[in-house]
């Protein structure tokens, strides 16, 4: 199988695991013996210290919505250094952003910067539960929200815990999550709009919050849909319950973010990733009424928030110019560039005769080795045959030059044409044949 030899990146790693427990401080980053470490990265291309070159479609778990070293961030921001990075004051970057994103969509009112994804889904959480004055959370099964408590619960569950699928478990991720935090979650069955009324009808004065991810990564990758949506939309605004997107992932699939296909106005949306321009960015966004927890009200002030590097000055100019760029005109590029990708890789799957399927939107795509595409997290769930296939397969690819999310998901980036994208599934198909046996 895999040929990869790294021996600079092995160094690195003995180095590394003296310092870093496990040898990193992101898990996401092991695979096989150790990481590969990067030298530099320009556009779609990533250089790692060995001296490979590779196309990179996992852009930093889709945060590079324009590759790397683009130019006008790295000209925008040289000069804001220049300035200073971070200080006890506010700055016009921060107004000027939030200026930008509120005209993007009808929903933001009122926004608030953080420092990461993990971190907006935190305050929406919380915001919600200051402004209902109830304590449970809504969530679908399967579905990645970061890191926090909460948001974790049924993020990764498995045959053996996750229960009836018309009514599935709340299974904590980590060893040691407080019960009542269990207790103050509710799992949903994804894209099942009655049945997800129906849980959520028994608590019905309790719920703070409904969160849904509308292209989750977790669950296949696979687009909400508009019904799902929809009907989540009326229960919360019927129940006084937030509905809230979590669009750290999909605010790239539309100018105004997936809500604007779904035709959905949450009342919260939580971003990341992209809109920081390659810098460490979170963002909530939603209705002034909502948003009001935040500063002192006739209620006072119900939710104190504070954070060192929020709305630092690098990333606020950073992630403007790299949303400015990312115009309606390059919003339809790219999506139009996520079509032929995800069509080339169905061809590619007929060519090499071999159980496949893609799933995805916009700039999004993820490839499953199941001959059917999953429409929810169990059907996403490998079996032991296909999760030993697909870990050979993202071996292979990084072998032809190719570097992928490892579920095998991947990310567009506005560098890229139909070239890059022939390289790609041209390498897909050398590394489907590949893994072929470990499929018989």
């Amino acid at each position: 199988m895999s040929k990869i030899s790294s021996p600079i990146s092995a160094d690195l790693f003995e180095r590394a695991q003296k310092v870093l427990p496990g040898g990193v401080s992101r898990n996401t980053l092991l695979r096989g013996k150790h990481p590969l470490y990067v030298k530099n990265a320009k556009g779609c291309k990533v250089f790692d210290v060995d001296g490979v070159e590779r196309i990179d479609f996992a852009n930093n778990m889709a945060s590079h919505i324009h590759g790397h070293a683009f130019e006008p961030i790295v000209s925008a921001v040289s000069e804001q250094l220049k300035q200073g990075t971070a200080f006890t004051m506010a700055t016009e970057a921060e107004i000027l952003f939030a200026e930008h994103l509120c005209s993007r969509s009808e929903s933001f009112e009122k926004i608030r910067f953080v420092n990461s994804g993990t971190e907006a889904v935190m305050a929406g959480m919380k915001a919600a539960r200051a402004f209902t004055g109830r304590t449970k959370i809504a969530k679908v099964e399967g579905s990645y929200h970061g890191a926090y408590d909460y948001a974790e619960v049924s993020q990764a569950p498995n045959p053996s815990n996750w229960g009836d699928l018309e009514r599935p478990n709340p299974v904590p991720l980590a060893h040691g999550t407080p019960s009542s935090v269990i207790e103050d979650v509710i799992i949903l069955p994804f894209n099942e709009p009655e049945q997800a009324a129906a849980i959520l009808d028994e608590y019905k004065d309790e719920i703070a919050c409904v969160i849904i991810d509308p292209i989750p990564h977790r669950i296949g990758m696979v687009p909400v849909k508009a019904e799902f949506a929809k009907a989540l939309s009326e229960w919360t605004s019927t129940h006084g319950a937030i509905l809230m997107f979590d669009e750290v992932i999909t605010y790239r699939s539309e100018y105004g973010g997936m809500q604007e296909q779904l035709g959905v106005t949450p009342d919260l949306t939580s971003m990341g990733k992209m809109i920081g321009g390659g810098f460490p960015v979170g963002a909530l966004a939603g209705h002034a009424d909502v948003m009001g927890v935040f500063t002192k009200g006739e209620r006072g002030l119900l939710l104190p928030h504070s954070g060192t590097f929020s709305a630092n000055p690098v990333t606020m100019t950073a992630g403007l110019v790299a949303m400015e760029i990312f115009d309606r005109d390059a919003v339809s590029k790219i999506n139009k560039l996520g079509d032929y990708t995800r069509a080339s890789l169905k061809d590619v799957f007929k060519t090499a005769d071999i159980p496949g399927s893609v799933t995805g939107a916009g700039s999004l795509f993820r490839i499953h080795l199941k001959e059917n595409a999953p429409t929810n997290y169990r059907e996403t769930h490998p079996t032991e045959k296909e999760a030993k296939a697909l870990s050979a397969f993202i071996d292979e690819l990084y072998d032809e030059g190719i570097m992928m999310i490892h579920t095998a998901s991947g990310t567009l980036s506005t560098p890229m044409d139909e070239s890059v994208i022939d390289q790609f599934t041209d390498a897909v198909y050398k590394s489907l044949i590949k893994v072929k046996p470990i499929l018989a």
